[in-house]
């Protein structure tokens, strides 16, 4: 049945129903099996029946076989089956007639020809009257798919009748598998850092954010969490004071509005961005944290309606990007405190925006069903347009593999999906999508582009989706998931500069993840032995970019002007490169025959000569034994 990972299998005979039963135990969940033609079986084999199972990504065979000795065909086993050829047409069925298909033998001998007719053939014939062409194409070949996988151990014991029970797939998903591009990062894992790095005894979180918002925010000194108090009160942790908090009220920024969405200003790691009913408002945290409450902001923005989403712009400090009900998109000046950019377009809500990595180009997704990129500095329309998810619950997107393609996570009519894009071919639509599962919350992705890896997980979910994304099929490359202890609140996780991770624990991410009364830190780490731990893996850590310092400014970037981060090595100077050592050069020696070819025979019949007495020594010298005392000659 669907969803079960048990296929059972019954003999069945007329003076007993159920004769005997044998049970296969599949690797994944079975969507769906179809039993493939009899005469598609490897006869010779004693294979007797081959089903097809759908699984949620493949399709595995599992072969029933009898256990006989040697390759030949046992009649006893292979009665004669039906034929692929009709018995009457539909005219002469409606007429009454019941004729029955003719059955043909399963020995390979004895098959029709048509069988054996190669698919797709096509077969030319002259005639006198002109030429014509005509093609046929056989059923399965009885050899196709001949190689069965071993018994499983998982299997219990075979039919009384004789049957085996259908071996594990296992071998068969593993040949698929080895079909599929192999990753570093398959067998990653997550787990919760230990407690004493964690921030508890949090009360009063704010449950109802938008699905707009990312729920919570940090950067590396600090933690910024809406409270359900009036007056859109949010709480700031310093990351340097882990530990239990205390019952007393704590200082706040009161934003007298309840929070829509906010995020830090990645170049200034004080300054807090909150959207809410119609104003952007811009807060400037102390050094050291809050030590009083906050009630006014450093600057305000003035909207027409209310905000959906913010986000900075990642290379130009003091430039930031939002959304809000009356479906434009505006970009703002910090130094100035103005809108300097008005882009429109959008029919309905946007779920979501995103700066390409060069930060020249604006990617959104929207209500309406369409994904959309905008060149802010050159027009007010999109540059490009094209068909995004089905659903209309919400979605998310990020640029993947350098820029080249928008990752996109939304909804088909039933169930989340994540669907990729081309940058250059919008109107194309997907070039590759897969199934997530069912769940009303939407998926919120986080890209490192230093190791594609694609970590997702939603509101309310206890489980992290990891993929590896790459260029080319098959795009998607699945790897371990992490299951959380408790289903988190607000973000799914919010992720820490690539500098937090411990490279000597080969971490490839750390993420916060905020539950019921904690923030807890979740590392992402790649198994390796521990003799490798010693050395830095130049493998898994590529340069970083050091997005955390401006690339320009505002106004450069307004201007025309395009920057580039900086890159850094995560490689500490106590750690030794696990880069693997040059190979010397490989000495060149001719061949023999260059040495020997100007000498003549003579020459060479004494320099082998004097090889061989080199070996046995000088023949002039006395033997050892010579010296020995024995008994006399005449004795012997």
């Amino acid at each position: 049945m669907q969803g079960d990972s048990v296929i059972d299998c019954f003999e069945v005979s007329s003076s007993e129903p159920f004769l005997s039963q044998s049970h296969c135990l599949t690797d994944n969940s079975t969507r769906g099996v179809a039993m493939v033609p009899k005469l598609a079986l490897d006869v010779l084999s004693c294979e007797v029946m081959r089903v097809l199972q759908l699984t949620d990504d493949c399709i595995v065979p599992i072969s029933y076989q009898v256990p006989r000795k040697g390759q030949e065909f046992h009649e006893d086993l292979y009665p004669d089956t039906a034929g692929t050829s009709p018995a009457m047409s539909a005219e002469e069925w409606w007429k009454g007639g019941n004729q029955q298909v003719e059955k043909v033998s399963l020995h390979p001998d004895k098959r029709p020809k048509a069988t054996t007719v190669k698919p797709t053939a096509v077969k030319k014939e002259v005639s006198s009257e002109g030429s014509k062409e005509s093609t046929s194409s056989s059923p399965l070949s009885s050899s196709s798919s001949s190689a069965v996988p071993s018994r499983s151990p998982s299997s219990t014991s075979g039919l009384s009748s004789g049957f085996l029970p259908s071996p594990s797939p296992s071998q068969s998903a593993k040949a698929i598998q080895s079909m599929l591009p192999s990753s570093k990062f398959r067998h990653i894992q997550g787990a919760v850092m230990h407690r004493d790095t964690h921030i508890t005894n949090i009360r009063g979180l704010n449950l109802t954010t938008p699905g707009e918002c990312d729920g919570f925010c940090v950067n590396r000194q600090r933690v910024a969490v809406p409270l359900a108090i009036s007056g859109g009160q949010i709480a700031v942790f310093e990351r340097s004071q882990p530990g239990r908090l205390p019952d007393t009220a704590l200082p706040t920024i009161q934003n007298s509005v309840s929070v829509v969405d906010f995020c830090w200003d990645p170049f200034d790691s004080h300054r807090l961005a909150v959207g809410d009913d119609a104003k952007i408002r811009v807060w400037q945290v102390p050094e050291g944290g809050l030590t009083e409450t906050l009630t006014e902001p450093e600057l305000i923005l003035q909207h027409t309606e209310k905000i959906y989403s913010i986000k900075f712009h990642p290379l130009a400090s003091g430039l930031l990007v939002s959304s809000s009900h009356d479906l434009s998109v505006r970009l703002w000046s910090l130094e100035s405190g103005e809108q300097v950019k008005l882009l429109t377009g959008h029919q309905d809500q946007v779920f979501g925006l995103a700066w390409s990595p060069d930060g020249q180009l604006l990617a959104t997704v929207c209500k309406d069903g369409k994904v959309r990129i905008y060149d802010p500095r050159k027009s007010s329309e999109p540059v490009q347009e094209g068909p995004g998810p089905e659903g209309h619950r919400g979605a998310r997107l990020v640029w993947v593999c350098d820029g080249r393609f928008l990752l996109v996570s939304g909804f088909n009519r039933s169930e989340r999906v994540l669907y990729l894009f081309s940058a250059d071919h919008l109107s194309s639509g997907a070039v590759s999508s897969t199934p997530v599962n069912v769940s009303p919350s939407t998926l919120i992705p986080y890209y490192d582009p230093d190791t594609s890896i694609l970590i997702l997980t939603g509101k309310g979910d206890t489980r992290v989706y990891i993929y590896e994304l790459i260029p080319e099929e098959p795009y998607f490359i699945e790897c371990s998931s992490f299951n959380s202890p408790d289903p988190h609140k607000l973000q799914g996780l919010a992720f820490l500069p690539k500098t937090e991770c411990n490279v000597r624990e080969v971490e490839v991410a750390v993420a916060l993840m905020l539950t019921k009364s904690s923030i807890e830190p979740v590392a992402f780490r790649v198994p390796r032995v521990k003799l490798q731990k010693e050395f830095f893996q130049d493998d898994v850590y590529s340069d970083t970019v050091v997005w955390w310092e401006p690339a320009l400014t505002a106004s450069s970037w307004l201007s025309g002007s395009n920057g580039r981060h900086n890159k850094m090595s995560l490689k500490p100077k106590d750690m030794t490169p696990s880069e693997a050592p040059k190979e010397a050069p490989v000495r060149k020696y001719l061949p023999s025959s260059v040495y020997l070819e100007e000498k003549t025979d003579d020459q060479k019949k004494e320099e082998l000569l004097s090889a061989m007495v080199a070996k046995l020594g000088n023949m002039d010298e006395p033997l050892p034994q010579e010296s020995f005392q024995g008994v006399d000659e005449d004795e012997w």
